[in-house]
């Protein structure tokens, strides 16, 4: 018999705020990478003004600590701050899971690039891959720790209907034989970061540790497209004879986050793939909705983590 597949009050023109209305996120601790602009930004204010202590992992914590002073909620419980991490380099990511002490609550992984020319780390790594797949899987073992003392944690890993472009190129990830092509790449990061979250939430039940991943969908007025110019124009971009033809604003993409995250209503939720704050449906070709069966597939998510350890740790 077919799953039925979860659903809530809210949609996709749902904001962060709506979905947390009521939430008292007191005594709770909230890291989001990337939160100092576009979607991450508005997962964080939504965390802080529910009274989470959050946490901004971005690049550049001087400017993150602007953007903390400005979305911190006035007289409220909740606190913002920023911190190094640079999710490219692993030093910054090992220094910044060190540097955590106590349970952490939620952790969303937020930060993310799109479609960006050949670059490589210092490991020889696509930078895609590097950043929006190995990095936040570093970073999300050096806190599992964290994770797994506050009993209940959540882990949100943000993916793109983008994924739906493409399966992992298993013998040849970070294209090193094969001609280079941004969005293949793209691709191939947004389908890891949905076999992360597969595997984790295997390999984390125990520790009571929630693991899901999501698609934000379409939005407006973020830095994610910085190296394509207009999104609109892009091979990812939603095919117009699509029922998905919406896009929304950072507010209205950070709901689906901040739902896994936080809301009551998805607790105990683990492993699951989650669009317009409810559970996707399988993708149907022409369509850019849904998540693909191979972004699923168990045999596939534990492939990826034990290629992605060998990398981390060779």
């Amino acid at each position: 018999m077919a799953r039925h597949l979860i659903t809530t009050p809210f949609g996709a023109q749902s904001t962060a705020a709506d979905v947390l209305a009521g939430v008292d996120l007191s005594g709770r601790r909230a890291v989001v990478t990337g939160g100092a602009s576009g979607i991450g930004l508005e997962t964080a204010r939504a965390l802080a003004a529910a009274g989470a202590e959050v946490v901004l992992g971005v690049r550049d914590p001087d400017g993150g600590n602007r953007v903390a002073a400005e979305i911190a909620p006035a007289g409220g419980p909740g606190t913002v701050r920023a911190a190094r991490l640079d999710l490219a380099d692993q030093d910054s990511v090992r220094a910044f899971a060190q540097d955590w002490c106590g349970p952490l609550h939620m952790l969303v992984l937020n930060a993310g690039i799109m479609a960006a020319p050949l670059a490589r780390t210092g490991q020889g790594w696509e930078s895609q891959f590097a950043t929006n797949h190995l990095g936040h899987l570093a970073l999300a073992l050096g806190l599992h720790d964290a994770l797994a003392r506050a009993r209940g944690a959540r882990v949100v890993s943000v993916s793109s209907v983008g994924h739906v472009n493409g399966d992992i190129c298993w013998d040849d990830v970070n294209f090193e034989h094969r001609p280079y092509d941004p969005w293949a790449a793209y691709s191939q990061s947004k389908t890891a970061n949905i076999l992360f979250a597969v595997e984790a939430a295997r390999r984390w039940a125990p520790d009571r540790i929630a693991v899901n991943a999501l698609n934000p969908g379409r939005i407006t007025g973020t830095g994610l497209s910085r190296h394509i110019g207009d999104i609109s124009r892009s091979p990812a971009s939603f095919d117009p004879a699509s029922t998905d033809v919406s896009w929304k604003d950072a507010a209205q993409g950070a709901a689906t986050s901040v739902l896994l995250a936080a809301s009551p209503l998805v607790e105990g939720v683990t492993g699951r793939y989650f669009e317009d704050c409810a559970e996707a449906a399988p993708h149907r070709p022409g369509v850019r909705r849904g998540v693909a069966a191979y972004a699923l597939d168990p045999d596939h998510a534990a492939r990826l983590w034990q290629l992605s350890l060998a990398l981390l740790h060779p």
